[in-house]
C-alpha cells in the first residue's frame, strides 16, 4: 500500500534536507546585491562613479575567486592562451557565479584585441529597479570587475566595460602585449 504513493519517485522523507553547498538562494542574493548597490550609490554622485565603484568591488571578489576556481577546476594549472582563458571564464567562472554558462562569447570583427561575453538576462540586473534619471546604469559592472580581476591576475591584463547590447555585453579589451604573446605561442 505504501509503494502506491511513491511509485517511481523517492519518498520525500528520503531526500536530504540541506541543499548542495554551491547553491545560494536567488532571493538572498538579490537582497544582498541590492544592499551593495545602495551602499555604493550613497557614496557617489553619478552613474559613471557608481559603475566604477561596483567594478572595484567586483575586482576584490574576482581576485579571490580565481585562486579557488583554478585549484578546484584545473588542479592548479593556469591557462596560457587567450581563447582558453575566455572559455574558462564563459564556462567555469560563470557556472560558479550564476549556476550556468554565459550565453555567448564573440570576438570583434575589426579588432583582434576585443572580445564580448553576452548575457541576455544578467542575474545582477534582475532585482535592481533603475530610476529613469539613471537609465544608463548597468549593475553588471560588478561582474565586469570580477572578470577584469580574473584576467589581470591570470597574466592577461585587460579592461572590461559593460554595455547594454543584446542584453548585457561585457566588452573585454586586452593589452597589446597579451595578443602579441598569444600569437607567439601559436607560432611555436
Amino acid at each position: 500500500m505504501e509503494t502506491r504513493f511513491t511509485k517511481g519517485k523517492s519518498a520525500i522523507l528520503e531526500r536530504p534536507l540541506s541543499r548542495p553547498k554551491t547553491e545560494v538562494s536567488v532571493s538572498a542574493f538579490g537582497l544582498l546585491f541590492s544592499e551593495v548597490v545602495q551602499y555604493c550609490q550613497s557614496r557617489v554622485y553619478s552613474v559613471t562613479e557608481l559603475q566604477a565603484k561596483l567594478s572595484e568591488m567586483g575586482q576584490r571578489v574576482g581576485g579571490s575567486l580565481l585562486d579557488v576556481l583554478v585549484l578546484r577546476e584545473k588542479n592548479g594549472k593556469r591557462e596560457t592562451k587567450v581563447l582558453n582563458m575566455l572559455l574558462f571564464i564563459k564556462v567555469n567562472v560563470w557556472r560558479s557565479l550564476f549556476g550556468k554558462e554565459a550565453d555567448k562569447l564573440e570576438q570583434a570583427n575589426d579588432d583582434d584585441k576585443t572580445y564580448y561575453i553576452i548575457e541576455k538576462e544578467a542575474l545582477v540586473n534582475t532585482y535592481i529597479s533603475v530610476p529613469k534619471d539613471n537609465s544608463t546604469l548597468n549593475c553588471a559592472a560588478f561582474t565586469g570587475g570580477i572578470i577584469e580581476a580574473i584576467l589581470t591576475n591570470s597574466g592577461f591584463p585587460a579592461k572590461v566595460t559593460v554595455h547594454w547590447h543584446k542584453g548585457t555585453t561585457l566588452m573585454i579589451k586586452f593589452d597589446d602585449a597579451v595578443i602579441a604573446r598569444d600569437k607567439a605561442l601559436e607560432g611555436r
